[in-house]
């Protein structure tokens, strides 16, 4: 049939197929990615068979694949004065109005083929598939949620939508609302592996490893070679610090998968954190090679050189991770540490200047950079950055008791007393912190009877 039809095109000929016939070369064109063939193939159909619906649908879709959505939106037109209730030609136009970025005249479609899908499945649940994804890209979660849930309803086995209603609940922050409903999918569907591996992803979310690990090895029991699932089973593992069989369990994803970069420098966080540098760095080193761009890889290399005292050579992969990620404000807050025990004490404040630039919310980057200043002479600066830090997280007790310490060291009593009674109101058991940043201070008299007082209460 196929080689007719060359022919035909060869030729410059005519011939006859039946309607299923173009829709098997039509097919076969779009498999085998020779477009042009395919919009040969629908053209004739429509040649043949002028007033089928079908065929022009299918033309309007192949065509606004290929961006001609004005052209495809007028053959659907068409089609429509033929059958104004025909359930495709709705979400056919919904789709185009999709890809064009226009949501909620998709949505309206989507809407129409599902009053006109009749008894059709088919199309009831690719309609509230497609609303939800709509629904999502106007962040309006709760109306995705109820179309995938109908979506589920007509057809269990679909897993994107069990995906995507896994996102939905996360996006929501409905833990407990997703436990509740994949439970339920699996009293039902016990041997859905998508059910129980969403329902894993949901108790690690809530740091309930044990139950995401007993979720995995269903998904495991039903499919061995479902890859994603070893993975993050030896997430969880890791998470309870079960370390040696986290690596194994990442290792036993290679059985199913091609080695990825990710997994190997969770491998040799593992080895780091049993302090086996030396198989840390080897795996550190594969992830490197799979990706030269993982920083992750890169800043755990530099953190183990330094665990070796070789900080020196350490340096030079941290530096390598921050040219990767100029915005992540941990490899800052690491190279800063780096810098400081090298004795670049200038890098070093600019290093923790990045941090807070980038991620105020770090609340230790103001007691350690203020406390550098410090160590510099910078007594003034370091009270401003402490300031500042108060202002970022008025209920941080230590950065009261640590700018109480600071201004009594600089002979600013009243100050620092009111910063001291400020902390001890905060959190009273915290209190030994401004002895453990001037020691001195537990010979003074006034600061031992506030304290005093406060213990009382």
């Amino acid at each position: 049939m196929i080689k007719r039809f060359e022919e035909l095109l060869a030729n410059n000929t005519r011939s006859f197929f039946d309607a299923d016939e173009f829709d098997i070369l039509i097919d076969y064109y779009l498999t085998e990615n020779q477009y042009h063939k395919a919009i040969k193939a629908v053209d004739f159909a429509l040649e043949q068979y002028p007033y089928s619906i079908d065929f022009l649908i299918r033309k309007a879709q192949l065509i606004s694949a290929n961006k001609e959505t004005r052209k495809a939106l007028e053959l659907l037109v068409q089609a429509e004065v033929i059958d104004p209730i025909h359930p495709e030609i709705f979400m056919t136009r919904g789709s185009i109005y999709s890809l064009t970025g226009l949501p909620e005249k998709a949505i309206e479609n989507f809407k129409k083929s599902l009053e006109y899908a009749g008894d059709s499945k088919e199309i009831i649940e690719d309609a509230y598939l497609y609303l939800a994804f709509e629904y999502e890209n106007l962040e309006q979660y709760e109306d995705g949620i109820f179309c995938l849930k109908k979506t589920i309803d007509i057809n269990p086995k679909n897993n994107a939508a069990l995906y995507e209603l896994s996102f939905c609940f996360e996006v929501c922050e409905k833990n407990n609302e997703a436990v509740e409903y994949f439970n339920q999918f699996i009293d039902k569907h016990s041997y859905s592996d998508c059910a129980w591996f969403n329902l894993g992803v949901v108790y690690n979310r809530m740091g309930m490893f044990e139950k995401a690990i007993e979720a995995y090895d269903y998904v495991i029991a039903i499919k061995e070679d479902f890859a994603p699932a070893y993975f993050n089973k030896a997430n969880s593992l890791a998470n309870l610090n079960h370390l040696k069989e986290a690596i194994t369990c990442y290792e036993e994803t290679f059985k199913y998968e091609k080695p990825e970069a990710i997994t190997y420098c969770y491998i040799g966080e593992c080895y780091e954190k049993l302090k086996n540098f030396e198989e840390s760095l080897v795996n550190y080193n594969r992830a490197t090679t799979l990706d030269p761009n993982l920083a992750d890889a890169w800043i755990g290399m530099g953190i183990v050189l330094d665990q070796q005292d070789k900080l020196t050579e350490g340096i030079h992969y941290l530096k390598k991770a921050i040219r990767i990620d100029k915005t992540n404000a941990d490899y800052w807050y690491v190279i800063g540490d780096a810098y400081q025990k090298l004795g670049f004490a200038e890098e070093s404040k600019e290093a923790y200047k990045k941090v807070i630039e980038i991620d105020p919310s770090l609340e230790n980057i103001w007691l350690d950079y203020s406390n550098l200043l410090y160590e510099e002479g910078d007594k003034e600066e370091a009270v401003e950055v402490l300031a500042l830090g108060i202002k970022n997280h008025p209920d941080n007790a230590e950065l009261f008791y640590r700018m109480a310490a600071l201004l009594l060291w600089s002979g600013k009593k009243q100050d620092a007393l009111t910063y001291l009674q400020n902390a001890l109101q905060l959190d009273y058991k915290k209190h030994k912190e401004i002895f453990k940043f001037i020691p001195e201070l537990r010979k003074n008299r006034t600061v031992l009877d506030m304290i005093k007082s406060y213990r009382k209460r």
